[in-house]
């Protein structure tokens, strides 16, 4: 389900799910957590999180999304990664849905490949993400594109995550392990406070409570239920508002 090796400093963390396109479910993103506090333990200077197989991830696994202790183990886990002391990158290969995105903007840099895609779905499938993944997302890629992935719901390619800053290159999961021997050769410490005072962009603060309500609401709605029922069957869902 997942795979670790290490490289002299840089700890490679593989997904490892090929027959859920590397879904994420509790069972796995509990363990991603804990290679990651594993891989900072044992002092490496990078990690690079990458998917075995044809893509990088299909995002949550759908038949466990609906669960509160799936999503309170997926934030956890992402805030892990932002609060590891050292560089986190995503290399993306394929495509990354959903959940994976959210990994993926957790990191500190994303390595994309020519041929990949991202899309966050959610409103496809009667939900919503949090307040921290929509406000760190907009921080990195600006409000704009921010909208068209999350309001528009839309795919985006490779060449356009690289002109909205979400990939910082575009290039293989090699080329993603070559970049972390580098970074992994930097001051450790000017890393970690480099690390720190970017992710200084507002994202920690609380939710209100008008969103807490609506984010609880999407997830509770008979818009989600609808969703999972016309994904069963195999046809659009429609949506009532409610």
């Amino acid at each position: 389900m997942l795979g670790v090796n290490r490289d002299g400093d840089v700890v490679g963390i593989e997904l490892q799910r090929e027959d859920r396109r590397n879904a994420l479910n509790t069972e796995l993103v509990i363990a991603l957590r804990e290679a990651v506090l594993a891989a900072v333990a044992d002092d490496a200077r990078a990690i690079v999180i990458s998917g075995r197989g044809k893509v990088f991830s299909a995002g949550a696994d759908l038949s466990g999304i609906y669960s509160e202790n799936f999503l309170d183990e997926l934030l956890a886990m992402l805030h892990t990664i932002e609060a590891a002391p050292v560089p986190v990158i995503s290399a993306i290969h394929g495509a990354a849905y959903g959940a994976a995105v959210q990994l993926a903007v957790a990191s500190d840099l994303r390595v994309v490949d020519p041929e990949a895609y991202i899309a966050i779905p959610a409103a496809r499938l009667g939900v919503s993400v949090d307040r921290w993944t929509a406000h760190r997302l907009a921080s990195l890629i600006g409000g704009g594109p921010a909208r068209t992935v999350l309001l528009g719901a839309e795919q985006i390619s490779a060449a356009d995550a690289y002109t909205f800053g979400f990939a910082n290159k575009i290039g293989t999961v090699a080329d993603a392990h070559t970049w972390a021997k580098s970074i992994a050769a930097l001051a450790p410490l000017s890393l970690r406070h480099l690390k720190l005072v970017l992710n200084d962009d507002g994202t920690r603060q609380p939710e209100s409570a008008q969103q807490r309500a609506a984010l609880a609401a999407a997830w509770s709605s008979e818009d989600a239920a609808e969703a999972r029922l016309a994904r069963e069957q195999k046809r659009a869902p429609r949506f009532e508002g409610r």
